[in-house]
């Protein structure tokens, strides 16, 4: 398409609707597995995180915000609104400890820790020597 639609279609006044998922990363450490989700300008109550009937770990996002600008000389009004809903089920490893997940939003990401479930100690040979 030609450069003049561009700037016909990518302005304030028709804004390209934004269709792309948040980022997630994954990371695992000995005692437990963290799942990181860019999630800007969202607050803890936008989302629900469950582990659903399967033991899969759902993470449900929503938010909607109102932006009020008006102008004081020529008492125009004008709004915007955003709307965005994300959902997003992960399978969870067996090793996960279910009970002990906790969820928390710092700075526009949500983070999930997964603790893994604690293994015993391993039984080792030992070999006793016969006198």
């Amino acid at each position: 398409m030609p450069d003049v639609f561009n700037d016909f279609f990518d302005n304030d006044f028709m804004l390209r609707p934004n269709a792309t998922a948040p980022a997630i990363n994954v990371k695992e450490s000995d005692k437990e597995y963290t799942v990181e989700l860019a999630a800007p300008g969202m607050k803890k109550d936008d989302f629900n995180v469950n582990v659903d009937k399967d033991g899969n770990l759902h993470i449900h996002m929503e938010g909607k915000t109102e932006h009020k600008d008006e102008d004081k000389k020529s008492h125009y009004l004008r709004r915007e609104f955003a709307y965005s809903k994300f959902e997003q089920t992960l399978l969870l490893p067996d090793d996960v400890d279910k009970d002990k997940i906790e969820a928390k939003v710092v700075d526009g990401v949500l983070t999930v820790s997964l603790p893994k479930l604690e293994k015993p100690a391993e039984k080792t040979v030992k070999q006793i020597e016969v006198k």
